[in-house]
């Protein structure tokens, strides 16, 4: 009887081994990469993709675990049988598409995902391709590793090596409990972030996070994907039409700037606030007594009053600030890592400039598939959730906001200058829970919410005081901005511009102006063009960015919104639904051309996202 429980597991364990030889045959077929790395990060793929490995062979082990316990229902079940062929057909297919794999990652440098079905109606272009791949070599892998495998399953994995000819209920029910099992590594654990890509990124180099990746996976997440990211949906004007408009936007920008940091290679630290609305924010028309820190901040630097998140997600806020690079309505470029690794980002522009970099977070970086995105930043240090005793966690997300601020400070004392340090809240964030005592009485979500705000606050003042007395500060320009709004307090729906204004402040010892407004419109997009001007650092990589100190014909903001965008200038704004292809709000004077650049605007950048 204990034999008949051997098979599930096993079965488990046969697709397991399959993927690790799978990988090793992706390392050796591209030998020429693989021995460029040292023999710590060529384990790491091994490790750091088991993961993947583990949640793959999960789906493919399900309907052998169900036809297995059923057999052991009804005997004259062909259990068998039916296991095998599946094992065996299974087996034959994957083993095509791995081989195929090898050589078209050759030529498009991204494991195989949903693009070959971008050439159904284009075979000639598939064929063009695979025009000089080595078929003979690809064949004998995809034969080699089906045959191989179909002989190691029928030596060591087959059912009828287990099956037991008598009944048991004590093995039916485990046999049940094992297929209820199948959801931990389907997911990736009980964590509340499900796996994704990002769990098999660890390395700087992206041919090394490429090969930890699980193909069939990485295919299978990209095919129930493909319709949202497979062709443009925004086709309102000619694609000539779209793009004049949108260059227009950025050529009426002058080369001009006003200087407000000192010269040389200042530090620069960006603090990234959690769901930091203005309307939480007295200086920019907030409630009162929320942020006291944050205000003083503002009337102690530079704050920007006509700005505006690009998005409404973290990952999204994310791309656009250390990116410059505009957000998708109904998806993120961040869960598509071979886009997103194409994409500029600030940590390596300052790397460049001989700046040390570092990213702190209290929670998860697998959240929304941000760590792929991160590593491909090449941030020299990432802190997250783990780097923090379990007891400074909130229920859900990660270490509370002070005992962020607490590790940066102890952290920084000691970081080689000029550093480009990235700090992410999080204590603001849903279901806002806080450690200290409330300073506004609880009663709803809404109360809890501006609670969070004022710890938060509290946290960033506590910080920042100590901050002033290191010996970096003095030589730091601070950049806070938040990730995103947040529809509460007044439940905003999710269209409005108010739901999307959030602050943008400048401070620090590098500043050499304080107590300025800028009302200039900007949106995320535009922080890496300020910042980078300020320091006298090219950005032309930042295309979509722009200089907020400098002069334009054209102030605008762009946001977007699911399935939807905002349009702001100073004559007012327009949103629209792109799904009912309506507008929903119009300030009266806004005009037709207004709405025309917005449409433009969506869609010469997702055209962009598309290209990536």
């Amino acid at each position: 009887m204990k034999k008949a429980l051997y098979f599930q597991p096993l079965y488990f364990l046969f697709w397991v081994i399959f993927f690790i030889v799978s990988r090793a045959a992706f390392l050796l077929y591209h030998a020429d990469n693989s021995v460029q790395l040292p023999i710590d990060e060529l384990a790491g793929t091994f490790w750091h993709g088991l993961p993947l490995d583990l949640s793959f062979a999960s789906y493919l082990s399900a309907i052998p675990f169900i036809t297995a316990f059923l057999g052991s229902l009804w005997k004259r079940l062909p259990a068998v049988a039916i296991i095998r062929s599946y094992t065996y057909v299974f087996l034959g297919i994957i083993s095509v598409i791995l081989a195929a794999d090898l050589e078209l990652y050759t030529h498009w440098g991204f494991r195989m995902d949903a693009t070959p079905l971008q050439y159904i109606n284009t075979p000639t272009e598939m064929a063009a391709s695979a025009g000089s791949a080595p078929l003979l070599l690809l064949t004998f892998v995809a034969l080699a590793l089906t045959g191989v495998f179909i002989l190691f399953y029928k030596l060591y994995f087959d059912l009828v090596k287990y099956k037991s000819v008598h009944f048991s209920w004590a093995t039916t029910i485990l046999s049940f409990v094992m297929i209820a099992l199948l959801v931990l590594p389907m997911r990736g654990g009980v964590q509340q972030i499900p796996i994704n890509q990002s769990i098999a990124y660890f390395s700087d180099k992206p041919f090394t996070n490429h090969a930890s990746l699980n193909m069939p996976w990485n295919m299978m997440h990209s095919m129930l994907k493909y319709g949202e990211i497979s062709e443009n949906p925004y086709l309102y004007l000619s694609a000539d039409s779209a793009e004049q408009k949108v260059k227009q936007l950025y050529a009426a920008v002058s080369d001009s700037t006003e200087q407000v940091v000192k010269p040389g290679k200042p530090n620069v630290l960006f603090i990234i606030l959690e769901s930091y609305t203005a309307k939480m924010v007295e200086h920019l028309g907030g409630e009162k007594g929320i942020t006291p820190n944050l205000d003083k901040l503002a009337n102690e630097g530079i704050t920007f009053t006509n700005f505006y998140a690009s998005g409404d997600r973290s990952q999204k806020g994310m791309v656009s600030i250390l990116s410059g690079y505009p957000v998708q309505p109904a998806t993120s470029i961040v869960k598509v890592p071979k886009k997103s690794e194409k994409l500029p980002q600030l940590s390596k522009t300052f790397e460049q400039q001989g700046y040390k970099t570092s990213f702190f977070y209290g929670g998860e970086l697998e959240f929304a598939n941000l760590k792929s995105y991160f590593v491909n930043g090449g941030y020299d240090k990432l802190i997250d959730k783990y780097a923090f005793p379990e007891e400074s966690y909130n229920s859900k997300w990660g270490a509370h906001d002070h005992v962020l601020f607490e590790r940066v400070l102890i952290d920084l004392k000691t970081e080689q200058q000029p550093f480009f340090s990235t700090v992410y809240t999080l204590s603001s964030h849903e279901p806002f829970e806080i450690p200290t005592k409330p300073k506004f009485p609880v009663t709803d979500d809404i109360s809890k919410f501006r609670n969070s705000f004022y710890y938060t606050d509290w946290a960033l003042g506590n910080f920042i005081n100590a901050a002033k007395k290191e010996s970096w500060w003095q030589n730091t320009l601070v950049v806070l901005v938040a990730d995103h709004g947040h529809p509460y307090p007044n439940q905003d729906p999710n269209h409005v511009p108010s739901k999307f204004h959030i602050p943008f402040i400048l401070t620090g010892g590098a500043l050499t102006k304080q107590g300025i407004i800028v009302d200039a419109l900007g949106t995320q997009t535009d922080i890496a063009a300020t910042i980078l001007s300020q320091l006298n650092i090219p950005y032309s990589d930042y295309i979509w960015s722009r200089d907020l100190f400098a002069p334009t014909k054209n102030p605008f903001a762009f946001y977007v919104f699911q399935d939807g965008f905002g349009y702001l200038t100073e004559q007012g704004a327009v949103t629209f639904d792109n799904t009912a292809k309506k507008v929903i709000t119009k300030d009266g004077a806004v005009t037709n051309e207004q709405l025309q650049m917005g449409k433009a605007y969506l869609q010469y950048s997702f055209a962009d996202f598309l290209e990536k």
